[in-house]
């Protein structure tokens, strides 16, 4: 009986002790999305002027390996 209940006391401080981490965790403000450290275009901006070839979900192996090759072209 006596490991019943010590059972159920180490539960309910687990309990309490997730309780509260959830709450401080609702109360935290939310995390501000990091700017570019050089203040310029992202690299997904700069790929996109490029213009690159697009991928139509071709199911033909020698379509998807010519668009792979003229994307490696731009790099």
């Amino acid at each position: 009986m006596q490991g019943l209940v010590q059972a159920m006391q180490t539960q309910a401080q687990t309990q309490a002790a997730l309780q509260a981490q959830l709450q401080a965790q609702a109360q935290a403000p939310a995390p501000v999305p990091q700017k570019h450290g050089h203040g310029g275009p992202s690299i997904m901006e700069r790929f996109k002027r490029m213009a690159p070839p697009s991928f139509k979900g071709e199911s033909q192996p020698l379509l998807a390996e010519s668009w792979k090759r003229e994307v490696e072209k731009i790099f």
